[in-house]
């Protein structure tokens, strides 16, 4: 990796200095969402017989209930098992490569697994073109794999995705380039969805009526069969969180046009694997920085309780990460029905992320706070000085493979991580 290096001034100065201009190529990145393609031919290092997932490095051994279940899936659905007792031998005699997407400048959802058959969105930063971000399609919510369920209505979900909703958005995304177009504005839409009440984290009802009104009229000119074309609108039009991977991987650019800044103290990896929660600091690489994952409190499916949850999971903390999610819930008050709270805590919830990060964003505003941007670049300085860590809303999976989602919250990041960074720093730069 690159890092960018600087003149002789105090470490102070260039700390600021190197902070600034990791904020500023994060708010000034202009993700496009310009192709999809199977996970094997668009994201770098993935090859066959290898496995994606959300959050810091971990074995098979020590993964949670739900990513072992979105891992098993990802083995049937790949063809390399017909049974998840064959799968589950796979993954644990190491037969099956697992790394995190990030490594990979990928970003999933909960489990976060993306196999090489799966289509991927591909999202090119305009800014600073050689940077690409890619994310797995969205499945909907309840029995899915990347709660990891792995029964054959799943499989078979998949491979529908694969065989019809893809082909027909790709080549609607495709068409759009033809017309002339660079893509889907992943920035813009952001922007446009937080205006209309949308968080673009766990609330993506405007964000996804956005999306199809800019890729419906590609969609229908396609040349396939119009039953196809039906099938897959419907599927798209049926599922509110259809945008969630798209602004996810644009997320994923923005923080990585952060990335590798000598100095900077910004946070440009937040993410959970179900056993722990991490974090990578744009001045120290890619070393990761962990502690146990916490457990959600939320709003339960009938019949489930905090005692059945999995502890945090899912790459979807690049979003608060790069500047919205929960960051900007005081833009989406009608969150508190989905994840719990009042929107008297939506809105606090926001004006407590301003203390631990370094500006607000030029374009991701909020009304409700008189067109404050949102706020962005989480300063792990900051964060140890006050003693407030990340509040951000998620999913939440069963604790037990195969089980699915069983609600949706709140959930509080540890302190650790952000001291260990902060040690790490000090060490790193002779402090």
């Amino acid at each position: 990796m690159r890092i960018v290096s600087s003149g002789a001034h105090s470490i102070k100065e260039e700390v600021e200095r190197a902070n600034r201009e990791a904020v500023e190529r994060m708010m000034e990145s202009e993700p496009y969402l310009v192709d999809m393609d199977l996970a094997i031919r668009a994201i770098p290092g993935m090859r066959d017989k290898m496995l994606l997932h959300a959050g810091p490095p971990i074995s098979y051994e020590r993964a949670s209930g739900p990513l072992k279940g979105a891992l098993i899936g990802a083995v049937i659905y790949e063809g390399w098992a017909s049974t998840p007792e064959e799968a589950d031998k796979m993954l644990a005699r190491d037969d099956i490569t697992i790394e995190p997407a990030h490594h990979h400048n990928s970003a999933g959802p909960m489990a976060g697994v993306i196999s090489p058959r799966m289509p991927v969105y591909i999202v090119r930063d305009r800014r600073t073109p050689e940077i690409y971000a890619y994310s797995n399609m969205n499945e909907g919510i309840g029995r899915v794999l990347r709660y990891g369920v792995y029964d054959r209505d799943v499989i078979d979900r998949l491979r529908w995705m694969e065989r019809i909703l893809y082909p027909v958005l790709r080549e609607a995304i495709r068409s759009m380039r033809r017309d002339g177009k660079e893509g889907l504005d992943v920035k813009s839409l952001i922007a446009q969805a937080l205006h209309m009440g949308d968080d673009c984290h766990n609330r993506l009802i405007a964000a996804t009526t956005i999306f199809i009104r800019e890729i419906a009229p590609y969609i229908f000119l396609t040349d396939f069969d119009r039953s196809v074309v039906r099938e897959a609108y419907s599927f798209i039009y049926g599922n509110p969180f259809t945008t969630l991977n798209i602004v996810m991987a644009g997320a994923k650019a923005m923080t990585i046009a952060a990335h590798g800044i000598k100095y900077s103290t910004i946070v440009t990896t937040m993410a959970r694997n179900g056993t722990e929660f991490g974090i990578r600091v744009s001045g120290l690489g890619d070393e990761w920085f962990t502690a146990p994952a916490p457990i959600p409190k939320g709003v339960w499916f009938p019949g489930y309780s905090e005692r059945d949850a999995n502890p945090d999971i899912g790459d979807s903390a690049i979003t608060e990460t790069a500047g919205f999610g929960g960051f900007a819930m005081a833009a989406a008050p009608a969150i508190v029905s989905w994840v719990g709270g009042s929107v008297e805590f939506a809105v606090e919830n926001t004006k407590r992320m301003y203390q631990i990060t370094y500006a607000r964003h030029k374009y991701f505003t909020i009304p409700y706070l008189g067109m404050q941007g949102t706020p962005t670049g989480i300063d792990v300085r900051k964060v140890i000085a006050t003693g407030i860590t990340p509040t951000i809303n998620t999913g939440i999976a069963h604790k037990e493979p195969n089980k699915g989602q069983i609600g949706a919250g709140i959930v509080t990041m540890p302190i650790e991580p952000f001291k260990t960074a902060l040690r790490r720093f000090a060490d790193v730069y002779g402090l």
